[in-house]
């Protein structure tokens, strides 16, 4: 044990499990992973690559799912190559100030990408409620804007969960049951009282996950309303049309993440192995998923792919 401060001990290191009741498993399933990774990796890249090289996409809607494929990249990378490891090399140990770096870039882009489907809702609100004003009102300038303040938000209320852990005394046990290092997780091996660190994370939950739900239902209350309202049904088509991919992209988010945060203060009942297994789908499907179903979607992603696999000019 090495000492951190006067009274805040901490190990050198955590054990990670990865997947705990299917360790004979690890090694095949270790490929199922890492085809999702890759998918992930070069889905989001891809995503980049048009969007950066296309002035045409160089609109809010276009910005907005830039800003998403770089969080899945980071949300991704940050704990795919250390599960892989695990699973593959039996690589289980991950040094103390490593596995706070990975609490911070899991919640903070967690956060991130919260904000971006918030945005990314009101943009679809403005452009369906008001598509005549759409290009005024969400311009470059406050796309940079929104980005920001969601980057900022994410930084600014996660930093304090590594802050508080790193002056607490941790128990003998090093043990972390799962394949990466999650705040809760890590708090659960301290050696004090800990209600002040769970109040506040509860407190960034709502305070993020749950403001963005209320907006982004909002937004999608109002856009219903206004679709609804639309004479011809084939507009009502093309309207839900541009909404569909992103409420799938929604639901692939928080379905999961919202039972990985219940589960690990509530559901005492529910087994290990499918709450480690949502834990690692929670960071690995959204961000395979997003880019596929944007480029299934979305015709100019989907035609600039095309043309870029037969090896056509634009």
């Amino acid at each position: 044990m090495s000492a951190s401060g006067n009274s805040s001990f901490h190990p050198l290191s955590f054990i990670l499990l990865g997947i705990p009741g299917l360790e004979n498993s690890h090694f095949w399933m270790a490929f199922l992973f890492c085809a999702m990774y890759v998918v992930a990796v070069v889905g989001n890249i891809t995503i980049l690559h048009i969007i950066r090289t296309d002035p045409t996409l160089h609109e809010p809607m276009y910005l907005f799912l830039a800003m998403l494929a770089v969080t899945d990249l980071v949300l991704s990378s940050s704990t795919q190559p250390k599960m892989l490891a695990i699973l593959w090399f039996h690589a289980h140990e991950i040094e103390y100030h490593a596995c706070l770096i990975q609490v911070f870039f899991i919640h903070a882009f967690s956060s991130v990408e919260s904000g971006v489907l918030m945005a990314m809702a009101l943009d679809r609100y403005v452009a369906i409620c008001f598509p005549l004003r759409h290009s005024s009102i969400l311009t470059p300038s406050v796309v940079g804007k929104l980005g920001a303040v969601v980057m900022m938000r994410g930084l600014l209320w996660v930093s304090p969960f590594c802050f508080m852990v790193s002056r607490m005394p941790f128990c003998p046990s090093q043990i972390i049951p799962q394949s990466y290092c999650e705040h809760m997780a890590v708090l659960k091996l301290v050696c004090a009282d800990t209600r002040v660190n769970r109040a506040y994370g509860l407190f960034v939950a709502f305070s993020v996950v749950g403001f963005d739900i209320v907006v982004i239902s909002m937004s999608y209350a109002m856009i219903l309303r206004t679709v609804l309202g639309l004479p011809a049904g084939e507009a009502r088509l093309k309207a839900f049309g541009t909404c569909a991919s992103h409420v799938c992209v929604i639901l692939a988010f928080y379905i999961p993440a919202l039972f990985t945060f219940l589960t690990h203060r509530f559901g005492h009942r529910v087994p290990r192995v499918v709450h480690v297994m949502f834990a690692n789908l929670y960071l690995l499907v959204p961000p395979m998923l997003n880019p596929i179903i944007y480029g299934v979607r979305t015709k100019q992603i989907r035609d600039r792919v095309i043309q870029g696999c037969c090896g056509k000019d634009p």
